[in-house]
């Protein structure tokens, strides 16, 4: 029974054009992040962490968006008269080489994504308890997502909305989910408890509040996914374009968080009452809830001397 939706072959197409767009905009803005990142400083100075993640997260979009062209070259052109059934009978095979790597791809991605949103929580935190059910979540989204890569090299149906392995998929995006929500949750809460006992933070109107770029970042993230549950869920072949797309949207989330922070530095007033000074109030809290200043969190060496702890080193 065919699935409701676009054709497979138009959905190839559609999801190679749609990332190819959100590709270029994750481009520029890797670009704009390792700019920010290395621009007149010393090596030694250089935030490690960020420029081997926003390295990884590019090379791994840039592959994936390979695989994607050199999937519809062979189903619509290399293998369009000779594969039996034809194109849409190409595209819906998830045995195919090409198909399992990209699964392999968004595996990855998706691990490094929702692996830096849980570390960020626990640089928040400053407590390995916070993570620990984050961090049990994490592991079964690397369990499902492996078991089910495997499953799709040896599945027999071309269906992933009929059988075992595409409930695989479906765990795997559901945890993906809940682990995003729950992380960015925690993070967004220990801040807004941070940061409303900051004196004179509300006075600051016109600027961006940190716990909006990260808010933003995990709303971006979390409706990719959201939408590709969906699409699951009613067995809609938009599922495979979503499941493209949500490659660049994790570059593109983990991205914008850096820039926009970068973005609001023209304003030392701003950034010097919003992530570096603490009240009286915050200072008393600090033995019963320890968390390192905002500023040392976010940035490192971005606006005067920022951060005197190793933990300054952070994926922002």
């Amino acid at each position: 029974m065919a699935s409701p939706g676009i054709p497979l072959d138009t959905a190839a197409i559609m999801s190679s054009v749609l990332e190819g767009i959100l590709y270029g905009f994750s481009v520029l803005m890797f670009i704009g992040t390792i700019w920010i990142i290395t621009y007149k400083r010393h090596i030694h100075n250089v935030n490690r962490p960020v420029v081997v993640v926003a390295i990884l997260l590019f090379l791994l979009s840039t592959a994936h968006l390979v695989l994607g062209i050199i999937r519809i070259e062979d189903g619509l052109v290399k293998q369009r008269d000779t594969f039996p059934g034809g194109p849409v009978s190409f595209f819906a095979d998830v045995t195919q080489e090409t198909f399992v790597i990209k699964d392999v791809i968004i595996i990855l991605q998706t691990l490094l994504g929702d692996g830096v949103v849980i570390y960020r929580c626990y640089i928040v935190w400053q407590s390995v308890w916070i993570v620990i059910i984050p961090c049990i979540m994490w592991c079964g989204i690397a369990v499902f997502g492996i078991f089910g890569v495997y499953r799709f090299s040896l599945v027999s149906s071309n269906s992933i909305f009929t059988n075992q392995t595409g409930h695989l998929a479906a765990t795997f995006m559901t945890l993906s989910l809940a682990t995003n929500l729950l992380s960015s949750g925690l993070l967004a809460y220990r801040i807004w408890m941070s940061e409303r006992k900051v004196s004179g933070i509300r006075a600051t109107k016109g600027k961006m509040p940190l716990l909006r770029v990260l808010t933003d970042a995990a709303i971006l993230y979390s409706a990719a996914l959201c939408s590709s549950i969906i699409c699951f869920v009613l067995s809609n072949n938009g599922l495979y374009v979503m499941a493209d797309l949500n490659v660049p949207i994790i570059s593109i989330a983990f991205y914008m968080v850096f820039i926009r922070l970068a973005s609001s530095q023209h304003n030392q007033s701003y950034i010097s009452t919003v992530l570096g000074r603490t009240s009286e109030i915050e200072r008393r809290n600090s033995q019963q809830y320890p968390m390192q200043s905002l500023r040392s969190i976010y940035m490192q060496n971005d606006t005067s001397s920022l951060a005197d702890t190793p933990k300054a080193h952070t994926l922002v």
